[in-house]
This record gives C-alpha cells, sequence and structure tokens, in this order.
C-alpha cells in the first residue's frame, strides 16, 4: 500500500517505464490485502464475542456497527485532507475511496453473518457473494440501469474519473471472501486442525490462483471486460494469492513468534494509512512530487517506512503510558482495522 502510493506520487513521469509498472502491480495487492484482512479480523472478532457470551444478535450489531464507524471514517479522512492540503468540494468530500468501500463492505458482511445459522451456512453465504461480485463486476460496468440514480450513489457501484477510486463492484468481494476464510479459520479448537485447514487454504488458494489465470486464455463471456480492472478472473487470481499467503503469514509467526515489525505494521494498519496517504499526496511531499527518478523514489519509499514505523511504535507507547501498561503492538493481530 505504501509502496503504491509513494511510487504513484513521487516517481516523475519519464521514469514511469517497465520498471515502474512491475513495481506498481506488486504495490496494487496492497488494496485487496487491505479489505481481505479487514473480512478476516471482522470474523474473528465476531467469533471471539461468541466465546465470550455475547449472543448472536449482539455479535452481528457490533459487527455492523463497526461498519458504521469506517463508512463515517471516509468522510472524515476527506474532510482532513481538504483542511491540510485544501481544495475543498462538495466532490471531494463524497469522492469514494477504499475506507468507503470497506465500511460498506464490513455491513454487508454483517448483515450476512446475521442472516446465517452456523458456521458453514455464513461461510457459503459470504463465499458465494464474493463470488457473486465479482462474476457481476463486468456487468454493473456496463449497464444503464444505474444511470437514473444520483451520481454520489451510482459512484459506489462502477467508477467515474476523479470521484470514485474503488468501487463496491470487486472490491467488496475481497472482504466478503477474507470474512469466509476467518470463519474457517476461527473455527478450529486445536493446533493439529489449524495446521491442517493452513495447509488446505494454501493448496485451495493455488488452485484458484490457477484457475483465474487459466480462465484469462479462454475466450471472453461478458461482451465489454478490462483484464485488470473489472475482469473476474483477475479477482481470482488475486484473490487465490490472499489464500495462499495465509499459510505464509501462518509460517512466518511460527518461526518468528514474539515481537513481529510485520505483525505492528498489520495491528496499526488503519493509522498508517491514515496519516501516510496526506504526507505522500498533500503538502507535506509537494516538493518531490513526481520529481524523483525510480531509483529515488525506491530509497525515499524505504526511508518513509521506517520512519511510519516509528510513528506507529511512537503511537503505542503514548498510548500505553496513557492506559499505565507497557506497549505491547503484536499481543492482539486481529485489530486489522
Amino acid at each position: 500500500m505504501v509502496e503504491a502510493h509513494t511510487l504513484d506520487s513521487w516517481t516523475r513521469v519519464e521514469d514511469r517505464g517497465h520498471y515502474f509498472k512491475q513495481a506498481m502491480v506488486i504495490g496494487g495487492f496492497g488494496a485487496p490485502i487491505f479489505l481481505f484482512l479487514a473480512g478476516v479480523s471482522l470474523a474473528l472478532a465476531t467469533g471471539s464475542r461468541l466465546r465470550k457470551g455475547l449472543s448472536e444478535r449482539d455479535a452481528a450489531a457490533l459487527a455492523r456497527r463497526r461498519g458504521w464507524q469506517i463508512f463515517g471514517l471516509a468522510f472524515l479522512f476527506r474532510l482532513q485532507s481538504a483542511l491540510i492540503s485544501g481544495g475543498w468540494s462538495l466532490q471531494s468530500l463524497l469522492k469514494v475511496d477504499i475506507l468507503n468501500i470497506m465500511g460498506l463492505s464490513m455491513l454487508v458482511a454483517a448483515i450476512l453473518w446475521g442472516l446465517g445459522r452456523g458456521i458453514g451456512s455464513r461461510i457459503l453465504l459470504l463465499s458465494s457473494s464474493a463470488v457473486a461480485i465479482a462474476m457481476l463486476t463486468p456487468i454493473i460496468r456496463e449497464t444503464s440501469l444505474l444511470t437514473p440514480i444520483p451520481d454520489p450513489i451510482e459512484w459506489y457501484f462502477r467508477p467515474d474519473t476523479g470521484r470514485t477510486t474503488f468501487a463496491l463492484f470487486p472490491w467488496a468481494g475481497f472482504l466478503l471472501a477474507g470474512s469466509a476464510i476467518g470463519l474457517w479459520l476461527d473455527r478450529e479448537a486445536d493446533q493439529v486442525r489449524e495446521r491442517r485447514t493452513i495447509v488446505m487454504l494454501a493448496a485451495l488458494g493455488v488452485v484458484v490462483a490457477l484457475a483465474g489465470y487459466s480462465a484469462a486464455f479462454l475466450p471472453p463471456i461478458y461482451a465489454v471486460t478490462e483484464f485488470w480492472t473489472s475482469s473476474p478472473t483477475f479477482f481470482f487470481l488475486r484473490l487465490g494469492f490472499l489464500m495462499a499467503a495465509v499459510s505464509l503469514a501462518y509460517l512466518w509467526m511460527t518461526w518468528m513468534p514474539g515481537r513481529s515489525r510485520i505483525v505492528e505494521f498489520g495491528v496499526a494498519s488503519l493509522f498508517v494509512y491514515w496519516i501516510h496517504v496526506e504526507m505522500v499526496y498533500g503538502v507535506f511531499s509537494l516538493p518531490i512530487h513526481r520529481r524523483l527518478t525510480l531509483v529515488q523514489a525506491l530509497i525515499a519509499y524505504m526511508l518513509f517506512s521506517f520512519f511510519l514505523f516509528w510513528l506507529v511504535t511512537l503511537k503505542a507507547r503514548l498510548v500505553a503510558r496513557r492506559a499505565g501498561s507497557p506497549p505491547r503492538l503484536h499481543e492482539n493481530q486481529t485489530k486489522v482495522v
């Protein structure tokens, strides 16, 4: 996420060639990871509340409330950007970005969770909804049925240049799929079954990614589609990678127990997102906007990442000091959002 934003904002136009595009493809996984892990986190948090004695109705209500909170924060984020960097307008405030989509997707996931009866039906509801969103994306992008609705609402369903960065189709599918995976992981009560599930998840992820890649070579079933934006094949290719990456994260935590810098970044992901976007695109870095070579931008990205981690550490220490307890950033790995 940070790589994609820093390179996009700081690399000069003449250096945006082959290697820049390859780096942006890698950085492009930040958004689906952000949404996918938000879905995993939502499922794990709900399961934890149930084990603590909360009723299913109350757990679903808390999950819906969290979705509304994130959705509200999206508008606060846009307002903050306008106040700091200027350029305020109603259109900029209503712009649809990843927090808007995350909040609404969490709300949908919570509603689907509440409709299910048991883990199996909930996994089925969430996963089938994710597949449906991916398959409907090319149709939603081209249909005329959305034309009569107000533009600020239409922006949530399909992109409009300058007004939409992310849309519900297909991006909500990543969060719903993450929620299904989170439920799958949360049901395992012992390490043996958990490891078996991780292996199965890795194998399934490889299958999904290969299926998506292979489908890209088949004749298209849609009249109009764009591989890098609306194609279901690209959605499933990325989703397969995310599913397989869960096993890599599991191995990382097995081999590297204790304090982990990556986990700390993950726990503070919303904070990192909140502060870094304005630093990268706003007035704070204005002198280097589109003025660095690709090598310089990559070096700046790495230095900036160390700076962000220092801010994460500082924030944890201040919060711990206020609470009167030692900072333990890594103890709750489910706080993705």
